[in-house]
């Protein structure tokens, strides 16, 4: 082969190394900067459900607190306290009044299903499993009185153990 042969190949491959890199890096930027649902639309081709996901998690919320809900909990030598503050997310359409009418329910049961509770166990909890925990039994408690409940979770946003 001769030599400007081979120099031409050369500069081929290198312009295609190049080009790939250029387009790989772009691909990457692209779906980095757009989001895992844009990213996973693109792929599949389903434009239309990036949309709808993108409108789904960019909701705007109604925060409504109910705040020092007070529990008293045995404990091995004494009696213990827990002051609780709950925050009832709703969407931004929903009244705030109905969501503060509901706040008393809240609390009953609240205490209702943390009180009979030994403080070692409630002590012991990971907050993610009582903001859990308080979130299924405040829903399971309306739906047991057969009330709508006018909020989607029940957030922990501070607890105080005494």
């Amino acid at each position: 082969m001769s030599t400007p042969r081979l120099v031409l190949l050369m500069l081929i491959v290198n312009i295609a190394v190049v080009l790939g890199g250029v387009f790989i890096n772009y691909q990457m930027i692209k779906s980095a900067s757009l989001g895992p649902a844009a990213a996973a639309a693109d792929k599949d081709g389903s434009k239309e459900e990036a949309k709808e996901e993108e409108e789904q998690e960019s909701a705007e919320y109604l925060f409504v607190p109910v705040e020092k809900i007070i529990v008293s909990s045995r404990g091995e030598d004494r009696e213990h306290y827990f002051v609780i503050d709950l925050v009832l997310q709703a969407k931004a359409e929903q009244e705030r009044k109905k969501l503060e009418s509901v706040a008393p329910m809240v609390r009953s049961s609240v205490v209702a299903n943390l009180t009979p509770e030994k403080f070692e166990v409630l002590r012991a909890m990971p907050i993610g499993e009582v903001q859990t925990r308080l979130e299924k039994a405040v829903i399971d408690d309306f739906a047991a009185r057969k009330v709508v409940v006018p909020f989607e979770h029940v957030l922990l946003s501070k607890m105080i153990v005494q």
